[in-house]
C-alpha cells in the first residue's frame, strides 16, 4: 500500500522550551497542529517552570541555535516564523542575521513575540536584549505582539487604561518600524481587547471575552503561534489575528485544571 502523501504548510517556532508544556515551544507545536500546520522548532533555551513559577533558565549555545535554523530553513518550505523567548542579545542578533540572509523571494512571514517577563513576574530576558530587538529583529518583523508589560518596557511608560491602547500601539509602530498587535488582556476588564496597528491606515480592534479566576500561562505564545499558523494557511494579517484571538479564547474557556494548576486547552476548538 502506498502512503497518502500530504504537503501541509510549514511554520517554525524559535523559542524556549517550557517543561510544563503550557507555553514556549510546546504550546506553539500544539497550536500549529490544531490549526493543521506542520510545526518545526529551534530551541533557544530550556526553562524549568510551571504556571506561576520559573526556577531556572539555561540558554542553548548560539552555534547550536544557528545550526538548527540553517538546517531547517534549508530543508523545509517554511512559510511563517514566530519567535518567542530568545533570552540574550547575542541570540537575537544571530537569528536576525540568519533571517536577513534568506533570499527576498522566499522570506517567510515573521511574527515577533518579544517575551520579556513571565506571567509569574520572573524575568525571561537579559538586560541588553531589548536593544538587540530594536536594532536587529524588530525591523524585519511583519508583526510584533507585545503585552502591556512588554509595551511599557518598549515605550518607557506604563499603560493603565483601555482608551490608551490605540495611541500606545501607534507610538510603538512608529518607534519600532513594524506593525504592532498590542495585547490588552492584562487590564482585566470584561473584555480582552487587542489593538492592531498596521504601518498604514487606522488601528483595528479585536475583542474577546475575559475569563476571570484562571491562569493565563502561555496565552501570548499561543496567540502569536496561531497568527503564524493562520498566515501559513494563506490568511491575511487581520484574518490571522481574528482566527488566533478566537483560538486563544476557546483555549482559555475550555482550560484544563489539576489541583489548582491551570493549563490552556490546545485541542483545536475554534
Amino acid at each position: 500500500m502506498s502512503p497518502l502523501l500530504t504537503t501541509p504548510p510549514v511554520a517554525l517556532s524559535i523559542a524556549g522550551s517550557d517543561c510544563s508544556a503550557g507555553a514556549g515551544l510546546q504550546a506553539d507545536l500544539k497550536t500549529f497542529s490544531a490549526l493543521r500546520v506542520y510545526g518545526l522548532t529551534a530551541v533557544t533555551c530550556v526553562v524549568a517552570e510551571v504556571p506561576g513559577r520559573v526556577t531556572r533558565v539555561q540558554a542553548v549555545d548560539k552555534d547550536i541555535v544557528e545550526e538548527q535554523l540553517r538546517l531547517l530553513l534549508g530543508a523545509f518550505p517554511v512559510t511563517a516564523i514566530k519567535t518567542g523567548m530568545l533570552w540574550s542579545a547575542s541570540t537575537i542578533r544571530l537569528i536576525a542575521r540568519v533571517l536577513d540572509s534568506l533570499p527576498r523571494t522566499r522570506r517567510p512571514w515573521l511574527i515577533v513575540d518579544p517575551v520579556m517577563v513571565a506571567t509569574s513576574g520572573d524575568s525571561l530576558i537579559e538586560e541588553d536584549a531589548v536593544t538587540a530587538y530594536r536594532e536587529a529583529l524588530f525591523p524585519q518583523a511583519d508583526l510584533i505582539t507585545p503585552n502591556m508589560d512588554e509595551a511599557a518596557t518598549l515605550l518607557g511608560q506604563a499603560i493603565s487604561r483601555e482608551e490608551d491602547l490605540a495611541g500606545a500601539a501607534h507610538t510603538l509602530m512608529k518607534t519600532l518600524g513594524a506593525p504592532v498587535l498590542l495585547k490588552g488582556g492584562h487590564l482585566r476588564g470584561e473584555t480582552a481587547l487587542d489593538v492592531f496597528q498596521p504601518l498604514e491606515g487606522p488601528a483595528q480592534l479585536f475583542s474577546g471575552p475575559y475569563f476571570h479566576g484562571v491562569s493565563t500561562h502561555g496565552t501570548g505564545c499561543t496567540l502569536s503561534a496561531a497568527i503564524a499558523a493562520s498566515l501559513a494557511q494563506g490568511q491575511t494579517m487581520p484574518e490571522a489575528i481574528s482566527t488566533a484571538k478566537t483560538f486563544v479564547s476557546n483555549a482559555i474557556r475550555t482550560l484544563c485544571r489539576w489541583n489548582g494548576v491551570d493549563a490552556l486547552n490546545h485541542n483545536g476548538l475554534t
